[in-house]
């Protein structure tokens, strides 16, 4: 039987239980958080907070504090060391390796058996599923997946103990199913310098016939220029002609969206956003053409949600499913079956639908600007840049943003550093709509606004075409999950890209 029948086949079960936690995501979160700390219930953190006497949910948040990274860290430490039974019952000898933004340092979150196949690998498999599902005459098994990962450098930390990027993980332990159509060679996927990496990649590919490609946005572009140089094609139709998938994630894919239909332009490809975190997978798309993405409620996560109003206050309290709102800016909180316990990851999101729950990531818990009570994320910035973009035929590469401080009788503003892949002809213009956007899509904003009496009209600087890339380059985080912050409540980030800048 044709491997595409076969997948058909198997799917169609799949499918079928993922319409059951639709229709029933309650019970099945109930399901999981009772899974969860049962499974927990002799661990060192399970022992420490009593989970043998907890038998739901208002119990174990009222014993068991929110945690940071801070709070695992001594955990983690000493999972490096050998010991186990501490977070989580089964063995923990993976770790991957969470960049986070360039200017944030690495963390180590822990990866169990259970969350690498119930979680991660599951993720993958329920989004080629829900694509077939949609797409029944899809032929992807007859070609081959190309999948941009991050740094692939495995480092070994004691006998029985690793750590790497997710991505590298994940490659090494690939069931065979997804290993017999991946390209390119193992080498090639796991080599740690990102410029030869992508060189190799490019000419390795470039004769394979591609019909998934998987990656960060950003960094998957750099890959398909690359391709585009070395064919001297005009378009990757010309490159990969039955190109059919890209399913992205990482960052939003609103700033690269009109780039991606120029490159793709005489065979339109469907994409497909993900949200897939060192520290579980959590989202799929399950709609062709739509901007949210199905919350994943049987992967062994159970969800908390605390209301972004209230996240820098010391109590910071916490919703479940039945209580959110749409609309509402959240900062998500995971337990998982890795361990990770309360865990605030550091994402909002907003719901954009209840039954079945929907959502959509809307930045960072630290990555907002409010210093004139503006309250301004990532989500505004996105939307306005995008729908300045279309005003201005346009086309947006990176960009990042921060607060212009008052001086004297001189009111204050922000200022963005912005790298286009196709410059607007006329910048004024540009600025003008970002700025009328911004105040459609942000109240606080357009208050602060009038008249210019406490913030002035934004000011854009348009750096030359691969600054952004030179100064990742120059911290060594080229590559993969490495991420240009896209907002800062202070000047840190863009008093240092402007010193980079002067040299550079």
């Amino acid at each position: 039987m044709p491997f595409n029948k076969i997948f058909s086949w198997i799917i169609k079960k799949r499918v079928h239980q993922i319409e059951l936690f639709k229709a029933y995501p309650l019970d099945v979160q109930r399901d999981v958080f009772e899974e969860l700390i049962l499974r927990a219930g002799k661990t060192e953190f399970g022992h420490q907070y009593g989970f043998s006497k907890i038998s739901d949910f208002d119990r174990f948040k009222k014993e068991v504090p929110l945690q940071t990274y801070r709070d695992i860290k001594p955990y983690v430490d000493r999972l490096k060391e050998g010991e186990q039974n501490l977070l989580w019952p089964n063995e923990i000898k993976w770790f991957a390796q969470s960049s986070g933004t360039s200017t944030g340092k690495s963390k180590l979150i822990p990866v169990s058996k259970e969350s690498l196949e119930g979680c991660h690998y599951k993720g993958g498999k329920d989004l080629l599923g829900m694509y077939y599902n949609n797409h029944p005459k899809t032929k992807l098994f007859k070609g081959k997946h190309l999948i941009i990962g991050g740094s692939a450098q495995i480092t070994k930390i004691n006998r029985d103990a690793y750590f790497g990027d997710l991505s590298a993980i994940i490659i090494k332990n690939l069931p065979w199913w997804c290993e017999i159509r991946r390209t390119p060679s193992k080498e090639t996927a796991l080599l740690n310098e990102w410029e030869e990496k992508i060189d190799r990649l490019a000419r390795e590919t470039i004769k394979q016939d591609v019909h998934i490609l998987a990656g960060v946005p950003s960094w998957t572009m750099v890959l398909l220029n690359r391709i585009l140089e070395y064919s001297q094609a005009d378009s990757i139709s010309e490159v990969w002609p039955n190109l059919e998938l890209f399913m992205h994630g990482g960052v939003s894919f609103e700033p690269y969206k009109n780039q991606y239909d120029s490159i793709f332009c005489e065979n339109p490809v469907n994409y497909v956003e993900t949200y897939n975190a060192s520290e579980g997978f959590f989202g799929i798309q399950d709609r062709t053409g739509a901007n949210d993405m199905l919350l994943m409620l049987d992967y062994g996560v159970f969800y908390e949600f605390i209301p972004m109003s209230e996240f820098h206050n010391t109590e910071k309290p916490t919703v479940t499913l039945n209580e959110i709102e749409l609309g509402v800016n959240y900062a998500l909180v995971i337990s998982t079956n890795g361990g990770l316990w309360r865990y605030i990851l550091g994402d909002t999101i907003q719901f954009t639908s209840r039954y079945p729950f929907r959502i959509r990531v809307t930045g960072r818990t630290n990555q907002f600007i409010n210093s004139f009570g503006e309250e301004v994320i990532e989500d505004n910035v996105n939307k306005a840049f995008n729908a300045a973009c279309l005003s201005t035929k346009s086309a947006l590469k990176e960009y990042t943003g921060a607060p212009i401080y008052m001086q004297g009788n001189q009111t204050g503003g922000h200022e963005w550093l912005v790298e286009f892949e196709k410059e607007p002809e006329n910048l004024t213009y540009f600025i003008q709509k970002f700025d009328e956007e911004l105040k459609k899509r942000n109240s606080d904003y357009e208050a602060k606004r009038v008249n210019d009496l406490i913030m002035r009209a934004p000011v854009i600087r348009i750096l030359p075409k691969g600054t952004f890339y030179e100064w990742l380059k120059s911290k060594g985080k080229l590559g993969g999950q490495n991420k240009v912050p896209r907002l800062a409540n202070n000047r840190e980030l863009i008093d240092e890209l402007n010193s980079f800048i002067c040299v550079y």
